[in-house]
């Protein structure tokens, strides 16, 4: 939870990509503040910064193959200070989520994504097939029939889990008006290229 307090303060103003995917001469940041081109990055990883969508679908389209959500790592945890993109307060109850999302015919792993979720504010069935880890959010708000809209917040390049180069994104999940679920995805680049 810790890695969104500092960034969240870092990039207030406009969300980048909240109207168009398309920014001239936009740049992301890496984590030692050197800047990198969008346009240098490949195209399919420039639309996975931008798309309101669940990713695990166009996953499995680019790819050609089902993709799995692994669940590595599931844990209620209280907030320790205000996290304002969701409105999360000091005290305030979280579900984190760790998770991989893995080609099932290539073992693949295409992304890693991060996940905050104010459970006291999403539908109990809702709440309680994401707490079973019964599947991925994304699938998991559509199998449901939730109205929900993704708002991009961040974006950058920093390092998966295991060390490698990859471009991130972090956006927020809106559920009846009220943001309600904060992730952060991210995609290895050697795999994107």
């Amino acid at each position: 939870m810790n890695r969104y307090f500092d960034r969240a303060s870092q990039t207030a103003g406009q969300p980048p990509f909240r109207c168009d995917g398309f920014i001239r001469d936009g740049v992301i940041t890496t984590a030692s503040g050197d800047t990198l081109p969008i346009s240098a990055l490949p195209p399919f990883l420039r639309a996975l910064l931008v798309t309101d969508g669940t990713v695990t679908k166009i996953l499995e389209a680019y790819f050609w193959e089902p993709v799995m959500v692994d669940t590595l790592e599931q844990r209620f945890e209280r907030a320790t200070a205000a996290l304002p993109w969701i409105a999360i307060m000091p005290g305030d109850y979280c579900l984190i989520r760790d998770a991989r999302l893995r080609g099932v015919d290539s073992g693949r792993n295409f992304a890693e994504a991060f996940s905050l979720i104010r459970c006291e504010l999403i539908p109990a069935n809702f709440r309680q097939r994401l707490i079973d880890r019964e599947i991925g959010i994304g699938v998991l708000i559509r199998d449901s029939g939730l109205e929900s809209y993704r708002e991009v917040l961040d974006v950058g390049v920093d390092r998966t889990a295991d060390g490698a180069a990859a471009v991130f994104r972090t956006y927020r999940i809106f559920i009846e008006r009220q943001p309600v679920i904060l992730i952060t995805e991210y995609f290895p680049l050697a795999l994107y290229h």
